[in-house]
This record gives C-alpha cells, sequence and structure tokens, in this order.
C-alpha cells in the first residue's frame, strides 16, 4: 500500500503544487483508499489495498476537526490559503458531502475569510444534484480528465462499471466553463499495454475538449510521488510547459498551471 495515505480527517497545513498553503480535508476511510477511479498513478495506491476500512467520518466529526483546527491556527496566525477536499480518494462519494461543504463555508467565514474552499473531483459525480449543487458553492472546482479519448481514459483510470466519457464531458458543460480542468500527463506500461497520453493524437484531442469546455483554468502535472504501477515515467517538466504552450496558443484567456 503506498505510504501517502492521510490517517485523519484534518491534516496540514501543507505546500500544494498547484494551491500554495493547504490545509487538507480527507472525508474518506482513514486507512484506505475509495474511489470510483483506480488511477494506475495514485499516490494512495489500489482501492483494494484499502477494502479492509469502509469507516467514513460523520458530518459532526468533519465540522468538529476543521473547527479545531482552524481555531489553532487563527490563534497562531497561520492561516492557509485554500480548505482543499481531497484525501484518500474521490471526496464526493461522501454521502454526506453536500452538508460539509455548506458548514465548511460557515467555519471559513468564521476563522479563516479569506481562504479560498476547494475541492479536487474526478468529476464521476457531478451528475448527482446534490454534488452539483455543493460545487457550485466552492470557490473552486479542479475536475479531472486524463484523456478526450475513453479507450485512454480506461487505461489511465480504471473507472468503475459504467462510468462514460462522453456524458462527464456533458455534465461539465453546464459549468459553464467555471472550473478548473485538471489532467495528469504520463507514460509507461501498464498489464503489458502502451500508456502515454502525450502523443500528438492525445494531445490535439484535448486541445480541442478545452475549445468544447472552455476551463477558465487548466491544470498540467506529471507525477510526484511514489506510483502502484511501477513502470510508469514522470514527463519532464520542459515537455508540460510545451503541452501549456499549445493551451495558451488557443487564446482563450486560460490561466495555465504547470506542475512538474
Amino acid at each position: 500500500m503506498s505510504s501517502t495515505l492521510f490517517p485523519h480527517i484534518v491534516f496540514g497545513p501543507v505546500h500544494s503544487r498547484r494551491l500554495g498553503v493547504s490545509l487538507g480535508v480527507n472525508l474518506l476511510p482513514a486507512h484506505g483508499k475509495w474511489c470510483s477511479f483506480d488511477c494506475i498513478y495514485c499516490e494512495c495506491g489500489w482501492n483494494a489495498d484499502g477494502v479492509a476500512d469502509t469507516l467514513l467520518p460523520t458530518k459532526q466529526d468533519v465540522a468538529r476537526a476543521l473547527e479545531h483546527k482552524l481555531s489553532e491556527l487563527a490563534d497562531r496566525n497561520l492561516l492557509p490559503d485554500v480548505i482543499t477536499f481531497s484525501g484518500n480518494g474521490e471526496p464526493t462519494l461522501h454521502p454526506d458531502f453536500k452538508s460539509i461543504i455548506e458548514s465548511t463555508l460557515v467555519l471559513r467565514d468564521r476563522y479563516a475569510p479569506n481562504a479560498q474552499v476547494c475541492v479536487l473531483s474526478n468529476a464521476t459525480q457531478i451528475g448527482r444534484p446534490d454534488v452539483f449543487e455543493a460545487l457550485l458553492k466552492v470557490d473552486k472546482r479542479i475536475l479531472k480528465i486524463d484523456s478526450a479519448f475513453a479507450q485512454t481514459v480506461q487505461k489511465m483510470d480504471q473507472p468503475a462499471q459504467g462510468y462514460d466519457l462522453d456524458r462527464t464531458i456533458q455534465e461539465l458543460e453546464r459549468f459553464h466553463g467555471d472550473f478548473a480542468l485538471q489532467t495528469l500527463f504520463v507514460r509507461g506500461c501498464y498489464n503489458d499495454a502502451e500508456i502515454d497520453n502525450t502523443t500528438p493524437v492525445e494531445i490535439d484531442a484535448w486541445l480541442e475538449l478545452i475549445r468544447k469546455l472552455k476551463p477558465k483554468e487548466v491544470m498540467v502535472y506529471a507525477i510526484d510521488r511514489a506510483t502502484p504501477a511501477k513502470e510508469l515515467v514522470k514527463v519532464p517538466l520542459a515537455e508540460l510547459e510545451a503541452i501549456a504552450e499549445r493551451v495558451r496558443s488557443l487564446q482563450m484567456n486560460i490561466n495555465v498551471n504547470v506542475a512538474g
């Protein structure tokens, strides 16, 4: 199992490659990954590694832990730039996700009014009305699409049965561009299949997806920690910058964030 699981509801603050000083919130089991994707590059390991732990924190647990930490940080004048829902898998899977977001916004306003509330999500649950409504309330929605091709998504992200990339793209359009599109670029091999979403064909199709969705921000990044699939290669920063430049060349006033 990966050593980068988060054993507490609230963790950090940590310095995020993409967000600055981030106070993390984990709505998932403390000792195992719980996700609708099983990405071959996930720092939290495989879903199967965490099947022994299915205990989710209650919304009351989350509110207590977050208030305690924010109060402590306020007393020390060390408030974060952002409160980030990420953790050991997909945060929007929590059945009380909407009410947790609502209580978090109240606590943010009380203790850290300058901090943004951010959700990192693989977008698999945005078709649920409660999740969509909750995401509209937060300051920043970072939503993942790793490829414009369903076959590549299946190889890289290994989504749960029933996932439909076209339907997810249609649901993303409901945000009218008010989100950040997150894409991890990687190459290598898994289960004897070649993995590479940096090819010209992949990049061209991904750029067309950006034209369609018109996100206000695009996050281009590479693997940073140990991955469960061992034959993956970190894409060099220079290549990421070249991909980012292709986005800028679209002249759509998109903020491009690169993390190598």
